[in-house]
């Protein structure tokens, strides 16, 4: 705790940290100063905390941005905001929704606007020159600059709390290499993404490919020539020596409709000019609107990354893929390095009772996404992609670290789009300082319904419980937790099969894998690592297969289709490209799978009723078959045809009975050996490990 300073910690209260408060007490009565209105404020003793500490009450409402003193005999203190910031009436009386912030260029001027309240001056320094900046209402500060100057660096110098230092702007929509300064930018003068997003008539009918840029094409048996990059995503054609497809042609062979990208906004932990020694997946946040430089030619171009981004998304957008930003709005990589925290200290992160910050988040910050600015940071970030890249949706990380209200602010302005923009998000339960009912936890999910949620509940069903390595599921564990699998398929939404994950079937994101925790082959080594190779891909090929026959949005982690391994790292964060590149060599091999699982997404893409919109519809067309335990079947209810499904989880041949004879065609199958293609009659034998789809017409 630094000494010798007041702090102003609500609007009628002051906490004096000194030394020794002892000698003082007997002294005339203590009163605030206000040097530039010559004007003082009485103060009264409220507390005495400690021999260093005494807290005072006083009447009036006290300036934010000037130079205050606690006057107290011969002493005198110098008073910082310090809890007021986090109080309503700060909010009330400092929040600048409809304020345009950043830097912009319009009509051969410049802006520039940043919001600090607590600031006492602000000067800009862009290029060679400097310019103080004006205080206008509600703390912000601005000024203007003859000129376009695009492409230009810039930063602040600012004095809070007595101490002047520079700082970058937040909203900076670029920067130079490592973040060094922030960058002026006139989007009228990059390139623009002149190729619509995809068409899609609902969201319900998305199939997600979770993938990280520099993963995606990093190894040298891609083949693609900017590898690791944004430009190398906008590479088509590319191939094995082998013939294989690779990057972006192959993720669009496969047939998923949305790409999720690991964060590309800028983030700490890698060196942008030497980022071959080092590597991370991007979740340790820096700036929320300028892009990654490592993954961009040329990092120390500012308009570079800009444009290779947009040529990315581009040639996605080209080829029928539309983009789902991973953001992080729950904390940044340091607090007290961020921008947020030296504009205004204490604001834009969450604190306990006791003064301490809060972490729920596990990384020693979270931010507090129910204050009005910082709730303003996050809306102004989604519109910015929104309007400039284009781009289809957004996953949040840890949302449960985010308040309702907030969330339900990003759902309004992604409704202004004239395409449905798919949210989704972590809804786990995290012990951060915001009330449990406030937070946009999947317990919450019936008060954010255009908001998705990933179905841990799914993916520990089926592989184990993810913080129990010895734990089995489903597919690994010949049947184990058969009760739960008529809830999974059904869209973990209707109470006749166990307590909803969602309120809604259009809530659920169905995984068994993604970039955190083992991959499932991974896990599947751990777990059953007695079994062969053979038995252990059968396995997988139910996971994977369960979850994209089940209703509600699937979601593939890039490379899963091919029995992706990362060595057994658990969490490979920083653990290099050796670990996380995508393994085309291993591509080549399992083209057999790929195809499995190609032709279940296709399945999935051409019958709507895998793709069912309400639970009324699931109860009237999904119907449990009763079929020899640990099998599991169900029947799905066309309009024009009907699908039967059963999954053998175990070593053992099944007869089972069809829910009605007749000619059924066998659609897919994991099981090679199967030389017949239709089943007529009423009975028909379910192979180990064995996941068959099964179609009748009507």
């Amino acid at each position: 705790m630094e000494t010798n300073i007041a702090w102003i910690d609500d609007v009628h209260l002051l906490t004096l940290n000194t030394n020794n408060i002892s000698f003082l007490l007997d002294n005339k009565s203590p009163v605030i100063y206000w040097g530039k209105k010559n004007k003082c404020f009485p103060l009264t003793i409220n507390e005495k905390i400690s021999e260093s500490a005494v807290i005072f009450s006083f009447s009036d409402v006290l300036p934010m941005g000037e130079t205050l003193e606690l006057i107290w005999g011969e002493k005198s203190f110098p008073i910082y905001p310090r809890g007021i910031v986090r109080t309503q009436w700060f909010d009330e009386n400092f929040s600048a929704n409809e304020e345009i912030l950043g830097a912009y260029s319009k009509n051969d001027t410049t802006y520039f606007s940043i919001w600090s309240p607590l600031a006492t001056s602000v000067i800009l320094y862009l290029n060679n020159m400097s310019k103080k900046l004006n205080r206008q209402e509600k703390g912000i500060w601005t000024c203007q600059i003859n000129g376009n100057w695009h492409g230009f660096s810039y930063e602040y110098e600012v004095t809070v709390n007595g101490e002047t230092i520079r700082v970058n702007d937040p909203y900076a929509k670029s920067m130079l290499a490592n973040s060094e300064k922030g960058v002026v930018i006139d989007f009228s003068k990059t390139d623009q993404i002149t190729t619509k997003r995809p068409a899609i008539k609902d969201l319900q009918d998305a199939i997600i490919y979770e993938l990280h840029v520099r993963d995606a094409t990093i190894q040298s048996e891609s083949r693609v020539q900017n590898k690791g990059k944004f430009l190398g995503l906008s590479e088509l054609k590319t191939t094995t020596e082998n013939g294989y497809s690779t990057g972006l042609s192959y993720i669009k062979e496969l047939g998923c409709t949305h790409i999720q990208l690991l964060p590309i906004n800028d983030y700490a932990r890698v060196n942008e000019l030497e980022p071959e020694n080092y590597y991370n997946w991007g979740y340790d946040p820096l700036y929320f609107q300028s892009l990654e430089g490592s993954y961009s030619n040329f990092p120390n171009d500012p308009i570079s990354r800009i444009n290779e981004c947009k040529k990315m998304i581009e040639t996605f957008h080209q080829e029928g893929l539309s983009v789902i930003l991973d953001v992080v709005f729950n904390h940044v990589f340091v607090m007290e390095q961020s921008s947020l925290e030296k504009l205004v200290p204490g604001y834009y992160f969450r604190y306990k009772e006791d003064g301490s910050v809060s972490n729920g988040t596990g990384v020693g910050n979270d931010l507090a996404t129910e204050r009005v600015m910082v709730r303003k940071l996050i809306i102004d970030t989604i519109d910015f992609f929104l309007s400039e890249f284009q781009v289809s949706g957004f996953r949040f990380d840890l949302m449960g670290a985010i308040d309702i209200e907030t969330m339900n602010a990003v759902v309004t302005r992604c409704k202004k789009e004239p395409t449905p923009i798919m949210l989704l998000g972590e809804g786990w339960e995290l012990s951060t300082s915001l009330p449990s009912h406030k937070k946009a936890t999947s317990k919450n999910s019936n008060q954010l319904l255009a908001v998705r949620y990933f179905n841990d509940f799914f993916r520990d069903s089926l592989k184990g419980n993810i913080f129990n390595t010895d734990d089995l599921g489903y597919v690994n564990g010949k049947g184990r937790y058969l009760e739960r699998l008529a809830h999974l398929v059904t869209g973990s939404s209707l109470e006749e099969w166990g307590d909803p994950l969602v309120s809604s079937v259009e809530q659920t994101i169905n995984y068994v894998e993604c970039h955190d925790n083992h991959t499932l082959w991974d896990r599947l080594l751990l777990t059953n690592g007695d079994e062969c190779d053979d038995i252990r891909k059968k396995m997988h090929q139910l996971a994977t297969g369960i979850m994209l026959l089940s209703q509600g949005v699937p979601f593939i982690h890039a490379g899963q289709e091919w029995f992706r391994t990362k060595n057994g790292i658990e969490n490979s964060y920083i653990s290099g490209d050796e670990i996380n590149q995508l393994d085309w060599k291993r591509r080549e091999k399992e083209e057999k799978n790929i195809n499995f699982i190609r032709m279940l997404i296709s399945l999935r893409r051409r019958y709507d009723v895998f793709r069912l919109r309400s639970k009324e519809e699931i109860k009237r067309r999904i119907h449990i078959l009763h079929v020899p335990q640990p099998v599991f079947a169900y029947t799905l209810f066309g309009n024009d045809e009907d699908f039967s499904i059963y999954i053998n989880p175990t070593d053992e041949n099944y007869e089972v009975q069809l829910p009605s004879p007749g000619l059924w065609k066998i659609e897919a199958t994991n099981d090679d050996n199967k030389v017949i293609h239709n089943v007529v009659g009423e009975y028909f034998s379910v192979n180990p490990y064995e996941l068959i789809v099964l179609k009748k017409a009507r």
